[in-house]
């Protein structure tokens, strides 16, 4: 009696990927310790900055105070600014400040390490290797590790958001909403979490490029993330509306399709050890 094999389709494939990838990330630690410090970052800030607020420091060479130390004036400025230059008072005055980078938009960076560690474990072990030869191809593998990490990083944030709110309450910083409501902010989070693909996928490159050095994918990664760090702010502010979520999910999209081919692409000309 002749055997049939089951022809595997690109959707087949596909979901299989998917199903592996989405087990990995749900069983390595590394994942829920990247949960955590989301979750506990955003404490930590609040509740440290409110108690620093109006410090000043003596120069123990001219003598002279230092500028008193600006703290949040709401909860909401840990998670961006108004648009059109509207911020508070206190965001303009942290415009300088080190403060003022410790908002929500520094996890986009958090979120490489979480895309570089778990990409560059594949060719360190040897599994990247094993599964381009017995089963998975490199579109496959691309499409999957960029929706996997999409989702990861997509937790991410919304850790970061649920400790905002804890630690806000915590430094009893207030909860008013100045120039935006509730709609502004759910559209908002919605941007910056569809804006998270354009990072994932050139973390994404950057690991296919570097394979099993994590450390230089990681270093790529910053240097160009770097670049396009500050849309997060334009695209996503707290004022948002649908025009904001919409371009940050097109823009999403097609840089995951860009930057996502360019991978393959590297995948199929490179070594993979």
């Amino acid at each position: 009696m002749e055997k049939k094999f089951e022809k595997q389709t690109f959707s087949k494939r596909l979901k299989s990927m998917l199903q592996v990838d989405s087990r990995r990330m749900l069983t390595i630690p590394f994942f829920y310790i990247m949960i955590g410090i989301s979750f506990v970052v955003p404490i930590l800030i609040l509740v440290m900055t409110t108690m620093m607020d109006g410090t000043v420091t003596v120069n123990p060479q001219t003598g002279l105070p230092s500028e008193p130390m600006q703290g949040f004036d709401n909860i909401w400025q840990i998670l961006g600014a108004v648009s059109g230059g509207e911020a508070s008072e206190g965001s303009a005055a942290m415009s300088m400040d080190l403060v003022s980078m410790c908002n929500i938009h520094m996890m986009y960076f958090a979120v490489c390490v979480l895309v570089c560690v778990f990409i560059g474990d594949d060719f360190r072990s040897g599994y990247a290797k094993n599964l381009f030869t017995v089963r998975a191809q490199k579109t496959d593998y691309v499409i999957s590790k960029t929706v996997v990490c999409f989702v990861g990083g997509a937790g991410m944030l919304l850790a970061f958001f649920v400790g905002s709110m804890l630690g806000g309450a915590i430094a009893g910083l207030p909860f008013t909403m100045t120039g935006f409501d509730v709609g502004n902010l759910v559209a908002s989070m919605l941007a910056k979490i569809f804006l998270v693909p354009i990072f994932v996928s050139i973390y994404a490159l950057m690991s296919v490029i570097a394979k099993q050095k994590v450390w230089l994918s990681i270093l790529l990664s910053f240097g160009v993330g770097m670049f396009l760090f500050n849309i997060a702010p334009m695209v996503a502010p707290l004022d948002a509306g649908v025009l904001n979520v919409l371009l940050s999910f097109v823009g999403g999209g097609l840089f995951s399709v860009g930057l996502g081919a360019i991978s393959n692409v590297v995948l199929k000309k490179t070594s993979l050890v």
